[in-house]
């Protein structure tokens, strides 16, 4: 990760400091897309090791999963509910890990240097969830996301659907 040179602790702290920054970034009087845009800018300076950070929103009259603001390469503009690993994380609602995305059965490539993935349901908890996005981070390095990371990022995607408007 790429701390700020003051910065000397664990990664688990890296991951708190990097969930405050990303709070105080937030503006709630900014559209929800100019918010992301820095988001997914702030996530990718704080990680090494990625090739892609962004957000997919759910488009529920579609059933699938939309493009948002992300950092990398060209991307895949509509996922369908349930393909691929953005379209698992939303029909599974739970985070999906994958070390080596070639044995993802269904993968989508859309950045042929992408080995490894972590996808992170953005979900507004309540009695009937609502499916808000994902955050999808792609990396050319296998086995490049751990436990540290999915538990940072979720901690990270918790505090995104607290500000999320509506």
């Amino acid at each position: 990760m790429h701390e700020p040179a003051d910065f000397t602790g664990s990664r688990v702290e890296g991951y708190r400091l990097l969930k405050e920054r990303a709070e105080s970034l937030w503006e709630r009087d900014l559209p929800l897309h100019s918010n992301l845009a820095n988001i997914s800018a702030l996530v990718r300076q704080f990680l090494d090791r990625t090739n892609w950070v962004g957000f997919y929103l759910w488009d529920a009259a579609a059933n699938q999963l939309v493009l948002g603001p992300f950092q990398g390469r060209v991307a895949c503009t509509r996922i369908p509910l349930g393909k691929g690993v953005c379209g698992a994380a939303v029909s599974e609602q739970a985070t999906q890990r994958v070390a080596d995305v070639h044995r993802f059965p269904g993968h989508i490539t859309c950045d042929s240097a992408s080995e490894s993935e972590i996808v992170v349901p953005l979900i507004r908890a309540g009695s009937h969830p609502q499916v808000l996005g994902v955050l999808d981070i792609d990396s050319p390095a296998r086995a490049r996301f751990d436990a540290v990371d999915q538990s940072g990022l979720e901690k990270l995607a918790a505090a995104l659907v607290s500000l999320w408007p509506g």
